[in-house]
């Protein structure tokens, strides 16, 4: 006898290019549909929002209420949507994803009755730059939800350990699923992109991803270009991506007068292509949990600089494939890169061993694989124990 597909929902505030949203589309498009009934809820806006329409046998609810910034009345609007498209879906798990959609989606699935309840945490939304009262506030929201979750997956050890550092669920909700990468699609190389982004075939070639919000500080790697500039002139900058710090970027770029060195290419999906071009990748964020742009470079075999920040000290091997240091530190940040870009031979080294800090448990097949057997687990054990 056939058995009845498990209808999941999925809940995540926005669809922008992070990676949280590219690793949830990624899942989805390779959920066994024979086995999951799949849904997505999120906000109406999202520049990934085309991908995940064009996914087979997927029905996506898009919210006019979802939104990232906190509203009272469009959050309460937002939750009870969640509610009664639950409801009405017979949805069996729901499995959130960013910390808005998080606790609202956790919350609506309780109220909702949803059999199981799961979160990802893609690095946790407190941090040490947060007014104190505003950090106490979102720990005891997490501290909340994590009470009527079944699960919580991380992507890091480093988010577990925080998790429970701040009494976030008990320590055996919790389960390790990294990121998946694929890694043919980073193996790649298009011998025509320097020149389609205005890069000489001799030109060093320094590279940041990130969202432009104070999270990624990009003022940092503009800073960074400024001071390289002084000591190795023949370097170009690419920072990839778009964001509301994007006016400010460009004052400062003006400011340093660097117009030459930095490209802003704008959000881009092409980026093992970009990668292929890149000699170092460089991380200036003030807090992550393990970001999805930097196992990207390794996968494509780039050392990686970095800021010492969650759980990126679990991949980038101090001297092994890259650098660490710490958050702000701009002179120690532009000390190794000026280094390594003066030395080809260690970065040659480093390229070769920057793999090897990806082992299995970041394939995209291990990732989708082990989501698949944590749904059918959860799902079919605890209905034995409640049949018995």
């Amino acid at each position: 006898m056939r058995m009845q597909k498990i209808a999941i929902l999925y809940v995540i505030t926005k669809l922008e290019l992070g990676g949280a949203q590219k690793q949830l589309l990624s899942l989805l498009g390779r959920l066994d549909k024979e086995k999951f009934r799949p849904f997505l809820f999120t906000a109406r806006d999202g520049i990934l929002g085309a991908e995940a329409l064009a996914i087979s046998d997927l029905k996506v609810e898009r919210s006019i209420f979802l939104e990232r910034p906190i509203n009272p009345l469009r959050d309460i609007l937002a939750l009870i949507e969640i509610y009664f498209f639950i409801r009405k879906n017979n949805i069996q798990i729901v499995h959130t994803h960013s910390s808005k959609a998080g606790i609202l989606g956790r919350l609506a699935a309780r109220l909702a009755r949803a059999k199981f309840i799961i979160h990802t945490v893609h690095g946790w939304s407190f941090n040490n730059y947060q007014p104190a009262l505003f950090r106490k506030l979102i720990i005891l929201l997490e501290k909340f939800a994590a009470q009527f979750t079944d699960i919580l997956v991380v992507v890091s050890h480093h988010d577990k350990q925080k998790g429970l550092k701040n009494h976030i669920g008990r320590e055996e909700k919790y389960t390790l699923i990294r990121y998946g990468i694929d890694y043919e699609e980073f193996d790649r190389r298009r011998p025509d992109i320097k020149k389609e982004l205005g890069i000489d075939s001799g030109d060093l070639v320094v590279a940041n991803i990130s969202c432009f919000k104070p999270q990624k500080s990009p003022l940092d790697f503009v800073r960074l270009a400024y001071l390289v500039k002084q000591s190795i002139p023949g370097v170009k900058f690419l920072l990839i991506g778009d964001g509301i710090l994007r006016k400010r970027i460009e004052r400062a770029i003006l400011r340093f007068n660097i117009q030459e060195r930095m490209i802003l290419t704008g959000w881009r999906r092409d980026i093992p292509d970009i990668l292929s071009t890149v000699d170092v990748f460089v991380l200036t964020s003030l807090w992550e949990g393990l970001p999805l742009a930097a196992l990207e470079a390794l996968a494509s075999s780039r050392p990686v600089i970095a800021t010492n920040t969650g759980g990126i000290s679990e991949v980038v091997i101090e001297g092994e494939n890259g650098f660490l240091v710490s958050p702000g530190d701009e002179k120690g940040m532009c000390e190794k890169l000026i280094a390594l870009l003066r030395d080809k031979s260690t970065r040659e080294k480093m390229s070769e061993k920057t793999k090897e800090a990806l082992p299995q448990d970041f394939l995209l097949d291990n990732m989708i694989g082990r989501t698949q057997s944590l749904y059918e687990n959860l799902f079919y054990n605890k209905e034995m124990i409640n049949v018995h």
